[in-house]
């Protein structure tokens, strides 16, 4: 063997080398990189698990992600996912030269929590989220899927605790890009799907700007054949009542235009029971007060509610600025006036329906 093969042969070998320590090494400088991001995050902080990476696809796991509050008193993580997975679309990266990612999220839990102070409470504010989610996936994101995700809202203070949850989430997001459209605007779009307390289902459909403060934007959803006894740890807590029977449907439009929100919220209920008289007036444990609300409660509901169909509806509008929005008492009241003496609404787009 001459001396010219032996030194390629070399060459080879530490290049292998090289590669196979940057195959070990590169995920654990990854998990270390993102992980330091987490740690500065303003009333959050974050922590990875683990990273996994198949560098010559472009493609990488992130496992193990959880997002904690980093001050107060709450008892659920803020953000927890089991598994990203994060691709390259090498084929845009070889005809476009820019890096565009297609992330994958995997059962990932969502926590919301309220209470009587700020300590107790848990909303997300306090951090730019988009700029975390960036550093995360430093690439162009074209697409973002959610498989299998859960929202919940809890107050662990209120009496009763309060715990209920949209779970089943498969939401797909896309062209979350800052190239503008032919018309020079820049378009996201939402789609998903949920069941809300495991029964009720729910579908959601938005338009926005990714990078804008959310100047235009459109949001439709709708929740139908809630089991409103579901719901009784809420209504207990927030309301002062509960349900003994009912169902419900839910229907809500937005619409943002130049940051002047305008739309409606239109609850549907349906054989809605609140009151017994053994059960809320002589039941100890709520008291004689507690019982006469419901009672009080169940009284508006019967006068208010379409006694042809026993069904209780109202249209709540939604107006002002995006920063101030206002939902009008007096307006809510004349719609149910309208509802109980007129017609009888049902869970429906209207403004979509119009259009078409």
């Amino acid at each position: 063997m001459n001396k010219t093969m032996r030194l390629s042969l070399l060459v080879a070998a530490v290049l292998a080398l090289l590669l196979i320590i940057l195959h070990l090494m590169l995920p654990w400088l990854v998990r270390e990189y993102l992980n330091d991001k987490l740690a500065d995050m303003g009333d959050y902080r974050g922590h990875i698990e683990d990273v996994d990476m198949t560098w010559w696809n472009g493609a990488y796991r992130i496992n193990g992600l959880e997002i904690t509050k980093t001050d107060g008193e709450v008892q659920v993580p803020f953000l927890s996912v089991p598994s990203m997975d994060i691709a390259i679309r090498m084929r845009a990266l070889w005809k476009e030269g820019v890096l565009i990612g297609v992330v994958d999220i995997h059962q990932p839990e969502l926590n919301f929590v309220d209470g009587n102070t700020r300590e107790q409470k848990q909303t997300g504010e306090g951090v730019d989220w988009r700029a975390q989610l960036e550093d995360m996936v430093p690439v162009r994101l074209n697409q973002v899927n959610i498989h299998q995700g859960t929202v919940s809202f809890r107050n662990f203070s209120s009496d009763p605790p309060v715990n209920i949850s949209a779970s089943a989430i498969e939401m797909t997001i896309r062209n979350l890009t800052n190239a503008p459209d032919a018309q020079g605007q820049r378009s996201a779009s939402m789609n998903g799907t949920a069941d809300f307390l495991g029964h009720a289902p729910i579908e959601a459909n938005a338009h926005f700007d990714p990078l804008g403060r959310v100047d235009d934007a459109d949001l439709q959803f709708r929740m139908l054949g809630l089991d409103l006894t579901r719901i009784n740890d809420f209504a207990s807590a927030y309301g002062k009542f509960d349900f003994r029977a009912g169902a419900g449907d839910l229907t809500l439009e937005l619409e943002v235009r130049e940051r002047q929100l305008d739309g409606y919220i239109k609850p549907l209920l349906r054989d809605v029971d609140v009151f017994d008289l053994d059960q809320d007036i002589r039941n100890e444990d709520k008291g004689f007060f507690r019982g006469l609300w419901e009672a009080i409660v169940h009284g508006g509901q019967e006068v208010l509610q379409n006694q042809r169909k026993d069904q209780f509806a109202t249209r709540i509008e939604l107006s002002g600025s995006l920063d101030n929005a206002e939902m009008s008492a007096f307006q809510a009241f004349i719609a149910i006036l309208r509802n109980a003496f007129v017609e009888a609404f049902t869970p429906r787009f209207e403004r979509a329906l119009e259009e078409e």
